[in-house]
């Protein structure tokens, strides 16, 4: 069973598969491991994560280690079509399509809900959400669940503290193997390569203002710099507005920096990032995306209120002109740049990040029972992706002796 756009778009989507499969050996070791262990064995898992080549080999392999896949994306924009259609060609219940209306978009996460998932792998919380709003009818079948991102978390938090959740679920993003790397150089490098392609403009010489100064943030400005880029960072948190400072860059509020930004990326998790009191100070032509998980970082309905004309500028480009004349170009609907607007983060940084995921999963399936909270990763699960990654490398460390570990303490 499956929703799709089109099955004979399945081919195209097998090769950009097989492409990312050859740069995840991490995922490629544990797929070996669980079509032995079978650790998932009668257990129906729930996927929400951007419907894309690495999301599609990590449903391979859970399948592969004995699981009922139901899958769908967590973004209408992020969904690629020809690799929905693969993974449906491969058996797997998915419901996904690109431009998903809001409508369609949540008839897809309750198609997938609709299977009384054992375990839920999510990408920003909505499964979570529908589990304990529509489908708690549902919630004794589940064991837990892994969350993905920041913005996610922040939910899964709020949802704990209020005491509202009702099931364990791990917090994957938290894991350094995950926000250390994923979050900073998958981020850092995808962003850019998304509004590099869809706008074909140079960054050198460019004033990058880079709101939101965490993991994400960090890769954003990094790799800014690194292209040129004259980065500006506005932060809320006092901690990190120094960090931001130490690392090189400016650091002044979004008032300061709206008349000085060619390009503004929002990477912060909130909304209200980008407002009207910001759009009448932008320069003509200067760029807005974002690159937080939820399109609400900017004020969409205020710059369309604000705007005389609205028109497609280029592919993926919308033009807002001021009255004043003056033009404001929004990226991909102010979604996801990174995947709305290109593939996402590299597949060796995701194999990563995937391989937590998998790993995570195969805990809570072992450790049934647990109390509903969030909870951290295991460390050991960390330190094993971080030395199989190494070893995929074919790097060598150093291990502390009896005598050092003594000294230590450890």
């Amino acid at each position: 069973m499956y929703e799709i756009r089109d099955i004979n778009l399945a081919p195209s989507g097998e090769r950009k598969i097989k492409w990312v499969q050859r740069n995840m050996p991490i995922l490629g070791r544990i797929a070996e491991e669980f079509k032995v262990t079978r650790p998932f064995e009668g257990l129906r898992i729930a996927l929400s994560v951007h419907m894309e080549a690495k999301t599609a080999w990590l449903c391979r392999v859970m399948a592969m280690g004995g699981a009922e896949m139901h899958v769908t994306g967590c973004n209408p924009l992020s969904t690629q079509d020809d690799v929905a259609a693969a993974v449906a060609a491969g058996g797997i219940d998915v419901h996904a399509w690109h431009a998903a209306t809001e409508e369609e978009y949540n008839a897809h996460l309750c198609a997938v809900l609709e299977c009384r998932p054992n375990i839920i792998i999510d990408d920003g919380g909505d499964l979570v959400h529908l589990m304990h709003t529509k489908y708690t009818d549902y919630i004794p079948d589940v064991i837990g669940g892994c969350e993905e991102t920041t913005t996610g978390i922040h939910r899964l938090k709020a949802m704990a503290a209020a005491g509202e959740l009702r099931f364990p679920m791990m917090m994957v993003n938290e894991a350094d193997c995950k926000h250390l790397f994923d979050n900073r150089y998958g981020t850092g490098q995808s962003v850019w390569d998304g509004i590099n392609r869809t706008t074909n403009l140079i960054v050198a010489g460019k004033n990058i203002v880079v709101a939101g100064y965490g993991w994400c943030g960090r890769g954003v400005a990094m790799r800014a710099k690194g292209m040129g880029g004259r980065v500006i960072v506005t932060e809320v948190d006092p901690v990190r507005a120094i960090e931001a400072v130490m690392d090189g860059y400016e650091v002044m509020t979004m008032e300061q920096a709206a008349p000085l930004g060619d390009v503004f990326v929002c990477v912060t998790g909130c909304r209200d990032i980008l407002t009207a009191k910001h759009f009448g100070k932008m320069r003509d032509g200067a760029i807005l995306c974002n690159a937080g998980h939820f399109n609400v970082e900017i004020a969409l309905d205020e710059l369309a209120q604000l705007a005389a004309e609205r028109y497609e500028a280029r592919n993926n480009i919308e033009g807002f002109v001021m009255p004043d004349g003056r033009s404001l170009f929004v990226l991909a609907e102010g979604r996801l740049v990174n995947l709305a607007s290109g593939d996402g983060h590299p597949a060796e940084i995701m194999d990563m990040s995937f391989a937590i995921q998998a790993r995570s999963a195969e805990y809570l399936a072992k450790h049934r029972g647990l109390a509903p909270d969030v909870y951290p990763v295991p460390r050991e699960i960390d330190r094993a992706v971080a030395f199989t990654k190494l070893e995929t490398l074919g790097i060598e460390i150093d291990s502390l002796s009896d005598g050092q570990r003594e000294y230590l303490g450890i």
